[in-house]
């Protein structure tokens, strides 16, 4: 059990943190404890007294039921994890905000387009597409065959035909590639191929709040660095003064 809790700390703490939600939610609707309403998406949710915005995250938690469930949340770990270590969203603010805004996307999509209320399945494909389209020019293993790795995200789609519902699966899947195009474009290959600026750069704002001095990625998950202990005389300094004025030396008394 410990080298189970060891594993699963060490994982990219994004992906371990979306993949867990995304489990832990569809296992607690489909066993009855929580009602499917508090997750799905509608625009008039929004425009309440009290706005449920929390529906722009959970509207992206739920897997499809039985074996989907393990399936869905292993290939969101998966190419969360590829993207969160190996890519150019490596770092967290880059990887949340690629979420914030393909997620943006596809609900705009869905909404006019689809009439979805859950979305999962695009955020699935949206996240296949942007990891594989690093690997342009490798291949990848798709059940028995191989397949160059760009093509992952459309076989997914393919896949998706074979369950019940499949045309919709597969419209709302649409969204996802979309979604993560516009962002590859907007982001990638315009500023590569046009000589023009990152049209989506992360915020400020983003960087801000998510990283800070304490926190430090290490091979083996994430360190938090304690606090500097004042009276250990290393580092942080303590006491009213400036740290400029600490370094003259003792100070004398007059009179």
């Amino acid at each position: 059990m410990s080298d189970l809790v060891a594993y699963y700390m060490s994982a990219p703490p994004v992906a371990r943190t979306v993949a867990t939600a995304v489990f832990v939610s569809s296992v607690a609707i489909y066993t009855g404890l929580l009602a499917p309403y508090h997750f799905f998406f509608h625009w008039s949710l929004l425009f309440k007294l009290l706005p449920e915005v929390h529906r722009l995250v959970t509207s992206f938690l739920l897997t499809g039921p039985q074996m989907a469930v393990l399936f869905d949340t292993y290939f969101v770990f998966k190419y969360l994890s590829q993207l969160e270590t190996g890519s150019r969203l490596s770092r967290k603010e880059d990887l949340v905000w690629y979420l914030m805004v393909v997620g943006s996307v596809i609900i705009f999509l869905n909404s006019v387009l689809t009439g979805a209320a859950y979305y999962l399945q695009a955020l699935l494909i949206a996240l296949c597409y942007t990891a594989n389209m690093d690997l342009r020019g490798a291949t990848a293993h798709f059940y028995i065959i191989t397949i160059p790795a760009q093509m992952m995200p459309y076989c997914l789609l393919l896949v998706q035909l074979l369950f019940p519902g499949g045309v919709e699966n597969l419209k709302v899947g649409l969204t996802g590639i979309v979604a993560a195009h516009l962002h590859d474009f907007l982001t990638r290959i315009y500023p590569e191929f046009g000589n023009g600026p990152n049209l989506l750069p992360t915020p400020s704002l983003i960087s801000y709040i998510i990283t800070s001095p304490r926190i430090q990625n290490t091979g083996f998950g994430t360190r938090i660095m304690p606090k500097a202990n004042p009276a250990a005389g290393g580092g942080g300094g303590g006491g009213p003064l400036p740290d400029a004025w600490r370094s003259k030396g003792p100070g004398r008394r007059l009179g």
